[in-house]
């Protein structure tokens, strides 16, 4: 704008000044009917941390960082309205004062040498994104300014101002420009910070400080020196704040959980602030962990982490990358959601579903030898077979023959829906379960593989995890009961903690599918549960990659930034024997037809019978169970699922706790040991 165009607008104001009250009551009407632009400026949706910290900020719609203001330090306000328009919360848009002095060194100097716009003047040129070096421009403004003043309050002003000041390329306002140049919130700023801050939108470009420091510096001693005249800092500070640099390259934006972030957005599009349960203390050593485990692992490895505590089942740290900017290792893929082969991590479920219904037992001893299962024939991943063992041996071990037998007696598709009432969505070839998912043939995502494990910690209740605020849902049918998990829970605590890897009390289970292709290990603690998988999100093969290798060493070292929280006691249920002392069904395995033809078999008159109820009985009772028996000697022990409900009883007969809906296994045994059994299904 000229000086002459500057001194025309400033007689119009004065003249204005001075007319009647018709006039002004015109001018009144014509101010009101300022037709405003858009006011509420968008901002970038922003995720956040647990504690309120920013994990990821995105860009509006046109490419532009623009966040809203949040807090911002008080000193930072001062030095802008000293300096900008320190008659800012008394004027009414319009500065007469500052339009007069500006208008009188025009004339005398025959340039424009300050300007006469108000902080509210400015805030009208940036929304509606108008010229200023033409009086219609300007005269524009001032209409905008005053309207804005009678429709909204200072601070609303000054909001906007916060959101809207350029700060060069494709930032705008105080908090984006921050965190780009300090890498920080501006609630807390240096006085040379929040003078920096004050002097870049003059003059965007010309003074950024990573091209031109001179310029910068120069800017940000004038506002310091300003500030001390009018009071808003000391001279001490000031002096302080001089020797302060400035800073010399942008920074990136906070991404923490990028890709976790990006979901997030994209499943609440109408969001614009998200918050999530997400730890950013432990989401950075995630992802530290995450880089580290692929380094000097081969191209394209990528890695996922999924940690929560299984007690409230909010999700504290998520990695779907190991470099989520690398498009060799396909960072844009979250893996900790992608369908991967869980390897043999699915095996504690079997167990546990074989525990429960009573048809072994954590001592009960089975074979390991070559099996064939229709035209399957399984081997173990070395190759080698250890003929008897134990289950909780077959376990430590991740034997595959033991386990694939107790799959074949539960069934798979009664071992996949157990898994889906663990909130584990199992993804199986032709639709229809087969024994190979006991071994790894189905697709598993990260995350729910930590709710399944979530839902051995919590005794069998699943609970399908979420990184949002009372976004956790419990399950509302268990997996199966206490002692059975906790019986798996016991045995996992018992594999040994990787080479070179200090021992701590977590129950954990390690995999790598067929063809090396995942490596993954899931453990949990009495607070924590975590996934870790590492492979090539292509699915080609790792050659040399072993869970127990890559993934378990990244489990440890996450529990070790946990506090230590030591798994839960046995249930007082839990019957805790050695393999002699076990009831005889349970010393050996052997499919549920072969121990109830045993069981039916001819008995001598004075043999321990279990006479109610009969094997394979269905009953339709909603209260307690009546069980009888005849012969043998008592006392007896009367057992529910492999459970002691009644010990040592002088009577024959007991009353039972109902374990509801389902399949259900009675034992009683004598005092000479003797046992009998019965499989039957309640209905309500």
């Amino acid at each position: 704008m000229s000086s002459r165009h500057l001194s025309i607008l400033l007689v119009f104001l004065l003249l204005l000044a001075g007319f009647g009250a018709a006039v002004r009551d015109r001018f009144d009407r014509w101010v009101d009917a300022t037709e405003l632009p858009r006011l509420d400026v968008p901002t970038g949706v922003e995720v956040l941390a647990r504690d309120g910290s920013l994990l990821r900020a995105f860009q509006v719609s046109d490419g532009r960082w623009r966040l809203a203001p949040g807090a911002v330090d008080q000193s930072f306000v001062e030095m802008l309205i000293a300096w900008e328009d320190r008659r800012f919360r008394t004027h009414s848009g319009v500065d007469p004062v500052a339009l007069l002095r500006a208008g009188v060194q025009a004339v005398r100097h025959g340039r424009v040498v300050s300007g006469g716009s108000t902080l509210t003047m400015q805030v009208a040129r940036l929304l509606e994104e108008g010229p200023t070096g033409e009086w219609q421009g300007k005269l524009r403004q001032i209409r905008l300014a005053l309207a804005l003043e009678r429709r909204l309050s200072k601070e609303q002003i000054l909001d906007l101002y916060l959101r809207l000041a350029p700060y060069g390329a494709n930032v705008e306002g105080v908090r984006a420009a921050s965190l780009q140049w300090f890498g920080k919130e501006p609630r807390r700023l240096t006085p040379a910070q929040a003078a920096l801050l004050v002097a870049l939108p003059q003059s965007p470009e010309k003074r950024r400080p990573d091209r031109f420091p001179d310029a910068a510096r120069q800017a940000r001693d004038r506002i310091l020196a300003h500030a001390v005249r009018d009071g808003v800092i000391s001279a001490g500070d000031a002096e302080a704040a001089l020797s302060e640099t400035v800073p010399a390259a942008r920074r990136a934006f906070p991404a923490l959980a990028p890709l976790l972030a990006a979901r997030l957005v994209r499943e609440h599009p109408t969001a614009t602030r998200i918050e999530t349960t997400i730890d950013p203390r432990l989401q950075r050593r995630a992802e530290v962990l995450a880089s580290r485990a692929v380094r000097g692992a081969g191209r394209r490895l990528s890695a996922a982490i999924v940690l929560a505590d299984h007690r409230s089942g909010e999700i504290l740290a998520e990695v779907g990358a190991a470099d989520w900017t690398d498009n060799a290792s396909a960072g844009f893929v979250d893996m900790a959601r992608a369908l991967r082969s869980p390897g043999s991590t699915l095996k504690p479920f079997i167990y546990a579903l074989a525990f429960d219904q009573g048809i072994a037992h954590p001592e009960t001893l089975i074979e390991d030898r070559p099996t064939v299962f229709g035209r399957w024939q399984p081997q173990n991943f070395d190759k080698h077979f250890r003929g008897t063992v134990s289950l909780r041996q077959s376990l430590i071990w991740s034997l595959n023959i033991p386990v694939v037998k107790l799959a074949e007696a539960i069934g798979p598709n009664r071992i996949a829906q157990a898994l889906r009432r663990g909130g584990v969505r199992l993804s199986v070839p032709g639709e229809v379960p087969g024994l190979a998912i006991t071994l790894g043939g189905a697709g598993v995502t990260p995350e729910d593989l930590a709710s399944g494990y979530a839902g051995l910690a919590r005794g069998g209740r699943g609970v399908r995890l979420s990184p949002l605020p009372e976004g956790a849902e419990e399950m509302p049918v268990p997996m199966f009961g206490r002692v059975a998990a906790w019986q798996v829970g016991d045995i996992l605590s018992q594999v040994p903690a990787p080479q070179g890897v200090r021992q701590r009390p977590l129950a954990y289970k390690t995999g790598t599918s067929y063809g090396h292709r995942d490596a993954l290990a899931v453990g949990y603690d009495g607070a924590h549960v975590a996934a870790i998988w590492l492979g090539r999100p292509d699915g080609t093969p790792v050659p040399g990659a072993f869970g127990g290798d890559l993934a378990a060493p990244v489990l440890f070292d996450l529990f070790d930034a946990l506090p230590s929280a030591a798994l839960p006691p046995a249930p007082p249920q839990t019957l805790i024997l050695p393999n002699g002392a076990l009831p005889a069904p349970l010393r050996r395995f052997a499919p549920p037809g072969e121990v109830s033809a045993r069981l039916t078999s001819p008995a001598a008159p004075d043999a321990l019978r279990l006479t109610f109820p009969p094997d394979g009985a269905e009953l339709e009772v909603k209260g307690p169970l009546v069980a009888k028996v005849r012969g043998g000697s008592g006392p007896w022990t009367f057992l529910v699922n492999d459970s002691p409900e009644v010990i040592a009883s002088p009577s024959s007969s007991a009353s039972l706790p109902n374990p509801g809906p389902g399949f259900a296994r009675i034992t009683v045994i004598d005092a000479a040991g003797s046992s009998a059994s019965a499989t039957i299904r309640l209905q309500w």
